[in-house]
């Protein structure tokens, strides 16, 4: 069993609707991962395939619980897998509602000195029922949810491999200011157009263009 680690989301941020930057799976034998679209719509809900999941790998205490949960505490695990919990963002639980197994997520390290993509994980179990809502020593216990009406959910992850060099925040913000002036594929990505989630959808382009950035020289 290894030791608990729990995921983070600001307390402030997830009642209000909005998750912050830094949300994370517990390494206590727990799997997660969420989903978006590509642009495609299915009742006039856009469908997503890829996605960046976002995670501190710094540790920061809630309750007396070390929350940090890096890329290399999810390889640390058995299987290299994870739930990923603790999402309280109705729009973040959504998108982990759309994923589908085999899907691939950056992991994304937030809140910390250097964020940015440290690797890519995949959807190892599709969404289900966040047990931790209903945990009242956990620190993402929701007063409010119960278990015939659950409010939330997590998937399992799976990690895949580190990316072959670090893409920070600040590179991909160059590029996202410079797509946004020509055309390019970040001009809306979600890191900077719903930053605050820390779950996010991603398209096939977006994806693609982010995973090229580690054969190539920083911008």
């Amino acid at each position: 069993m290894p030791p608990k680690k729990r995921p983070r989301v600001g307390k402030r941020s997830e009642s209000s609707g909005k998750s912050d930057d830094a949300v994370g799976p517990s390494a206590a034998g727990r799997k997660r991962k969420a989903a978006a679209g590509d642009g495609c719509e299915s009742a006039g809900v856009p469908v997503y395939s890829h996605w960046l999941m976002k995670s501190e790998p710094e540790s920061r205490f809630e309750n007396g619980v070390d929350v940090k949960f890096g890329i290399e505490d999810l390889k640390a695990l058995p299987d290299q897998t994870s739930c990923w919990d603790g999402v309280r963002n109705y729009q973040a639980r959504n998108f982990m509602r759309q994923m589908k197994e085999g899907q691939l997520a950056f992991f994304y390290h937030s809140n910390c000195k250097e964020p940015g993509v440290a690797g890519l994980m995949k959807i190892a179990k599709e969404a289900y029922v966040d047990h931790t809502q209903f945990d009242k020593k956990d620190v993402h216990y929701d007063v409010s949810s119960k278990p015939d009406n659950p409010k939330w959910s997590m998937v399992d992850v799976r990690f895949q491999r580190m990316m072959k060099r670090f893409v920070p925040l600040s590179e991909l913000k160059k590029h996202h200011l410079q797509h946004r002036a020509d055309g390019g594929p970040l001009k809306d990505v979600a890191l900077f157009t719903r930053a605050r989630l820390s779950v996010q959808p991603l398209t096939s382009e977006e994806f693609d263009f982010i995973l090229s950035l580690e054969v190539k020289e920083p911008h």
